[in-house]
């Protein structure tokens, strides 16, 4: 039932969260409909959503009948324990022939070619895809359409239309999330429940105040952004090449989809029938009237700024359906003995790894590089995104350190969000044949598929969310040498992983790795607010911006040179008890994410590791002695079974 506008189809997507929703809305305007199992998705918070087997496959009947669409969501993070159904599941969705599934993990596609299923695979947002490479590479692997990242705006996907055969799709409407998609974990390690796996408690849309040099600004919401809404603007959609027009809401009743749904098939219609003489804002008082928060075409025509943020009701984490809060602010869990004990205990398997383990640190900067050379740390990582006010590594400062780099191997690291111009630089940057530099740290698919014909050794970021063994393999496959396990991997699943992948495994096991990674900016609201008070603050580092909750954790808020926003753990994650057990269970690399700290404690905490790891027997009296200033540590998500 697509439209066509100069024979562009035009699909209108809406959102099913269950069987009588769906019921309700598949007489609505739209062509298409997205729905989920009750496993393997994102939207996992309440039992009483959600499709069982036998819904979907009538769902897909009745949707087949009036000339309509379905899309199942299988488009969660899968744990080793997921794997478990997930082959079966995938069967039974061939079967059942949606017109295609959605998918986040590379593991969905791996065993949809092994398994050689007939299922026609889309990109959920969740990919994060926001390059043309990445694009390319998915192409390759059998991908037809791409839900675009939440931060690429029209003209972006534009020129991706342009220069591929892929489908785009793009969200017009409803809730949107500050963090770039699958680039935050801090639901994950702090409640053990993943945004990442279909169950975030939103830590974004907590209160806040900011603390910025010493200074206090009252800010309320600071990362809870406004709904999407691009009701006004189905010209420009249609101009980018968008081909399916995607509805957020599957945690949303009947009659407010509705009215959403036929809103947007009216101005489709209106447009298509007339584009000359066309009203585009018909119906804009009705939807915000309607509204649950307030509205913003987000970055769709560029960073929004403060203009994306809102103060509405739902804007403070609450649930639209109840009035209750998803999550209320709590403490980081401590690090303690008991928990230590109860993970080793976990972690214990039959046998035990002979290979020598190996040290890596991200660093900041190049006297930090320098010290990790003197410090004979195995692999140094030259952070891609270098935090303010340090400066990004210079090919100066890239070769002065592999001249001098003796045994250590020294990687660059590739920015998290890789768009068109950073591959033109670092394609440059990495054709001169002088860099010596060992490898890349890379951080997206496009990334791999782009640098990896140069012969560089590539490791991959914890930014790739690897998170079960049929992905780590697959990322083998595809040309890793060693893989990153995601951060918000708890105790069992990282067991399962690390002894079931036939791909080298890394693990962050001290600093403070980046839990929330954004294009706004928060430092922004001190350009704009007058404080409310001079006020200290608790946190080591002078420099960051600090994001104070309700019972005063201090979050801290790092800005790179391209002004992107990067949120830490306030404790230091430490592992430093667990090495041994680490090490047996078969992880080959253990890093420690140094960009935050000053050179001389990060010298320490290198000198601890590497006693650590030349006598794995001495991890506990380390431990006790490795003193500086913080503010406690934790062990993460290792808190969780």
């Amino acid at each position: 039932m697509s439209r066509y506008f100069n024979q562009q189809e035009v699909e209108l997507l809406a959102p099913a969260g269950n069987f009588e929703i769906f019921k309700q809305i598949l007489h609505s305007g739209a062509d298409a409909f997205y729905l989920g199992g009750k496993i393997l998705n994102m939207r996992l918070h309440r039992k009483d959503f959600n499709f069982s087997n036998d819904e979907i496959v009538k769902a897909i009947q009745m949707a087949h009948e009036l000339g309509k669409k379905v899309y199942v969501t299988v488009n969660n993070l899968l744990s080793s324990e997921d794997l478990l159904e997930t082959e079966h599941y995938l069967r039974f969705l061939e079967s059942a022939a949606p017109d295609a599934i959605i998918v986040q993990d590379m593991s969905i596609i791996a065993l949809v070619q092994k398994l050689k299923l007939k299922l026609n695979i889309h990109a959920s947002v969740m990919m994060n895809v926001h390059n043309l490479e990445t694009i390319k590479k998915l192409r390759e692997l059998g991908v037809t359409r791409v839900v675009t990242s939440r931060d690429i705006d029209l003209n972006t996907v534009k020129l991706f239309s342009v220069q591929t055969d892929m489908e785009f799709e793009y969200f017009v409407h409803g809730d949107m999330c500050v963090a770039h998609g699958a680039q935050c974990t801090y639901s994950g390690i702090l409640f053990g429940n993943s945004s990442n796996r279909g169950r975030c408690m939103k830590p974004c849309r907590w209160g806040y105040k900011i603390n910025h040099g010493n200074l206090q600004y009252n800010t309320t919401f600071p990362m809870a952004v406004k709904d999407m809404y691009m009701y006004e603007h189905i010209p420009e959609l249609i101009d980018a090449g968008v081909v399916s027009f995607k509805i957020e809401g599957r945690m949303r009743d009947a009659e407010y989809l509705i009215g959403i749904i036929n809103s947007y098939r009216d101005a489709i219609d209106r447009y298509i029938d007339d584009p000359i003489v066309y009203d585009r804002k018909k119906e804009s008082q009705t939807l915000f009237n309607n509204r649950k928060r307030d509205f913003s075409t987000a970055y769709a025509f560029g960073k929004p700024g403060l203009s994306n943020i809102n103060e509405r009701y739902e804007g403070t984490g609450k649930f639209y359906s109840t009035g209750k809060v998803f999550s209320k602010p709590v403490n980081e869990l401590d690090l303690t003995q008991k928990r230590v004990e109860e993970i080793q205990e976990a972690f214990t398997i039959e046998g035990i790894s002979h290979h020598q383990p190996t040290l890596s640190v991200k660093v900041n900067n190049y006297a930090s590089a320098l010290m990790a050379i003197e410090e004979g740390v195995d692999y140094i990582y030259l952070s891609g995104e270098v935090f303010q006010p340090n400066l990004p590594f210079s090919k100066k400062e890239i070769k002065d350190l592999t001249s001098q780099k003796g045994q250590s191997k020294i990687y660059l690291g590739l920015p998290t969000m890789m768009y068109e111009d950073d591959f033109a630089r670092y394609q440059h940057l990495l054709t001169d044949q002088d860099l010596g530099i060992d490898g890349l740290l890379v951080t997206n698919l496009g990334s791999m598929h782009k640098f990896g014909s140069l012969g560089y050794s590539m490791r991959g970021d914890h930014a790739l969310n690897i998170y079960n063994a049929i992905a780590a393999n697959f990322y083998q496959q595809l040309g890793l040498s060693t893989g990153t396990i995601s951060n918000e991997s708890p105790v069992k699943n990282t067991k399962e992983l690390v002894t079931q992948t036939q791909l080298p495994m890394e693990m962050v096991v001290h600093g403070s790795p980046v839990v929330m990674y954004m294009s706004h900016d928060l430092y922004e609201n001190t350009k704009v607010m007058a404080p409310s008070e001079q006020k200290g603050r608790q946190y080591q580092d002078a420099r960051p911006l600090l994001l104070i909750d309700d019972k005063n954790n201090e979050h801290p808020v790092y800005r790179d040179n391209k002004g992107n926003n990067h949120m830490l753990l306030s404790k230091e994650l430490c592992y430093l008890p667990l090495l041994k057990s680490l090490h047996e269970l078969g992880v080959k690399t253990f890093r420690i994410e140094g960009c935050h700290y000053e050179l001389e404690t990060l010298r320490m905490i290198i000198q601890t590791y590497k006693k650590a790891i030349t006598n794995l027997e001495e991890c506990q009296n380390l431990f006790k002695s490795l003193n500086y200033d913080h503010l406690g540590f934790t062990l993460g998500a290792l808190n969780f079974n």
